[in-house]
């Protein structure tokens, strides 16, 4: 069984053939995805997604880049949200400092706020850290939370020590698949195993075996098959020891 914790499927780029996506994705043996919302304004689609797809649960939050258009009732709607609905974590969430013209502070209040509202539900967050790792460490060891898992992880050996400790795991991706992305293949194949999850990002980040095309859950077993080859083991050692990460650190999968 492979878990794809990580996979945009309410995004337009699935509007025309998300059926035909959710079971291609389920006949190779990707038995759940985690859909993760953007903005309150998307809290709808993730949860639609979720209900009429097996297997498919929902993460609710509010992403860095959309923060420009974030209002601050947007909180309240995530905490409304989260008091009816079934979540596995708050997400996707984090900081941004490679998009140009985004307002830091901002991104950090809507940041903050949302790393409070993970510590009240106790659930844990799906962090987006694109070239923001030290300041989003510096926040959660601030604002212990539950845990979760740092999204398209690409910092080094000693960020993702850190967040280890703080009892996250670190996603990997398409983007391993890629021969050039030398320190990021050097990682996955160097961490702990129980560190490590998989997930797709689709449709963004694709493998390297689609390359400009889209990205779909579909190719999660492809991207493991990387992976095991970079650690020197078994596809099925690969399925066993990500689904049990990501039951560990987001336990209501196994609810």
């Amino acid at each position: 069984m492979w878990i794809d914790t990580h996979c945009h499927l309410d995004a337009a780029e699935f509007a025309a053939d998300r059926d035909a996506v959710v079971a291609d994705a389920q006949a190779a043996g990707v038995a759940c995805i985690v859909v993760p919302a953007v903005a309150a304004a998307n809290f709808a689609a993730v949860k639609e997604c979720c209900t009429h797809y097996a297997g498919c649960v929902a993460a609710y939050g509010i992403h860095p880049l959309y923060t420009p258009q974030a209002a601050e009732a947007d909180l309240q709607t995530l905490r409304d949200c989260l008091s009816r609905e079934p979540a596995v974590a708050i997400g996707e969430i984090g900081l941004d400092q490679f998009v140009p013209g985004l307002d830091p502070a901002r991104q950090l209040h809507f940041f903050v706020e949302q790393l409070k509202i993970a510590r009240d539900f106790d659930l844990p967050v799906l962090l987006h850290v694109r070239r923001a790792i030290d300041p989003i460490l510096r926040e959660l060891r601030r604002l212990r939370v539950r845990g979760g898992i740092a999204h398209a992880f690409n910092g080094s050996r000693q960020q993702a020590e850190q967040f280890i400790a703080l009892g996250f795991k670190l996603g990997f991706g398409g983007a391993m698949t890629w021969p050039r992305a030398s320190h990021l293949r050097a990682l996955a194949a160097a961490l702990p195993e129980e560190a490590i999850v998989l997930e797709t990002d689709a449709p963004d980040i694709p493998p390297e075996f689609v390359g400009r095309g889209r990205n779909a859950p579909v190719f999660l077993p492809r991207i493991a098959e990387s992976l095991a080859e970079l650690r020197g083991v078994s596809p099925v050692d690969v399925a066993n020891f990500t689904t049990r990460n990501a039951c560990d650190c987001l336990p209501a999968l196994i609810q």
